[in-house]
């Protein structure tokens, strides 16, 4: 167990991961021209440090170094076109299917085996800061890591406009006994920091729903019935956990698989702590799903509320409907013109009309009102 701790805390600063984007996220403004454009960082590792070198190497002269001096390449691209990654693939002996799907994104989180490879895809995401919840609100970004992992290389297509790597590629090369460990020790970061900025997320969408369900299931204005929640945002707030829970559901299976199936690409010592990301994963899964179904039931006790205020109001209406046709019977009977009508030449005939009529209005009010539609 306190191996795992000392693994964890290598990878990451805190279990709970910052919310808001990396303004550090830029790209690296000193490397060759030469290098494609899309590349952020390419280094070479040499039993746990980053080899230095005089001026930036491109991947090709990384490759080099390594298949010289032994180590591996660590290559960080964002957003590369068809052509920038072309060259790179053929240096590496890339999978044509695995480079479509880097290049292309928008892919299912999975992990894919090849000859000599591993590519694994994982779906980051992104809390949205928002002071109040609205119909349009969006709750969560999204964002893409493909990795390649090779028997002496590992490679990493962001696409997204968060999720950089910077600072995780930074606590890394400050422990030199874990990097040493070679790609799989790169790969076990970088799911172990997909999977801790789920469960911040995944705080932060609590207290949303949180404050939904108290502002639904709060003492109403009048008749104790909520009238100030719009349906509008806990639908759009269902609409941000279905794309979270599209993220953290497919990622379960492949976590398992790294955890669970001896790989010749994974070190069996860094294979292990995989079992430890899944079991994380699996928490938020139950967590998003939980949220999928809470929201369900608050949308539908929302939209029972609105039934219930709207059958109130009618009730209403309906009531003093009742109370207003008392004096509308009676002035409806006197204006026939009859001309014989016993009342019409009596002294006492309209106060005392009037009078009844006022007392059967008050007598049908107060029986409404004790019985609840006033």
């Amino acid at each position: 167990m306190s191996m795992i701790r000392d693994l964890r805390a290598a990878v990451r600063p805190s279990s709970r991961v910052s919310l808001r984007k990396d303004t550090n996220a830029s790209y690296d403004t000193t490397r060759d021209p030469a290098t494609p454009s899309a590349v952020v960082d390419c280094a070479v590792y040499r039993d746990g440090a980053r080899v230095q070198s005089a001026k930036p190497l491109s991947p090709q002269e990384a490759m080099r170094l390594v298949r010289r001096d032994g180590g591996f390449v660590w290559i960080g691209l964002h957003e590369p076109t068809e052509s920038e990654f072309a060259g790179i693939a053929s240096e590496f002996g890339l999978h044509p299917l695995a480079v479509e799907d880097a290049v292309q994104a928008h892919q299912r989180p999975k992990l894919e085996r090849y000859d000599d490879s591993l590519f694994t895809v994982f779906k980051t995401i992104h809390y949205v800061e928002h002071d109040r919840l609205t119909a349009n609100s969006e709750v969560v970004e999204t964002g893409e890591v493909m990795c390649f992992t090779g028997r002496d290389f590992f490679i990493t297509v962001r696409h997204g406009g968060q999720g950089s790597l910077r600072a995780l590629r930074h606590r890394l090369q400050d422990d030199p006994e874990l990097l040493a460990k070679g790609p799989s020790a790169v790969l076990h970061a970088i799911a172990d920091h997909v999977v801790d900025g789920y469960i911040a997320v995944a705080d932060a969408v609590q207290d949303d729903i949180d404050e939904v369900e108290t502002e639904v299931f709060s003492p109403g204005r009048k008749g104790g019935v909520s009238r100030g929640v719009d349906s509008a945002r806990i639908y759009q707030l269902k609409r941000e956990v279905l794309e979270f829970k599209r993220a953290v559901a497919p990622l379960l299976r492949p976590m398992q698989l790294l955890s669970e199936r001896p790989m010749r690409l994974i070190d069996p010592d860094i294979q292990k702590y995989f079992r430890d990301v899944a079991d994380h994963l699996a928490r938020v899964q139950e967590q998003v799903l939980g949220f999928d179904e809470l929201l369900n039931s608050i949308l539908q006790a929302n939209l029972a509320q609105a039934s219930v205020a709207q059958n109130e109001d009618m009730r209403k209406i309906t009531a003093w409907a009742a109370i207003i046709a008392v004096p509308t019977m009676v002035c409806g009977v006197y204006g026939m013109n009859f001309t014989y009508m016993p009342e019409l030449h009596w002294r006492y005939g309209y106060p005392v009309i009037m009078g009844v009529t006022v007392v059967l209005c008050l007598g049908i009010h107060r029986t409404l009102k004790r019985n609840g539609w006033l």
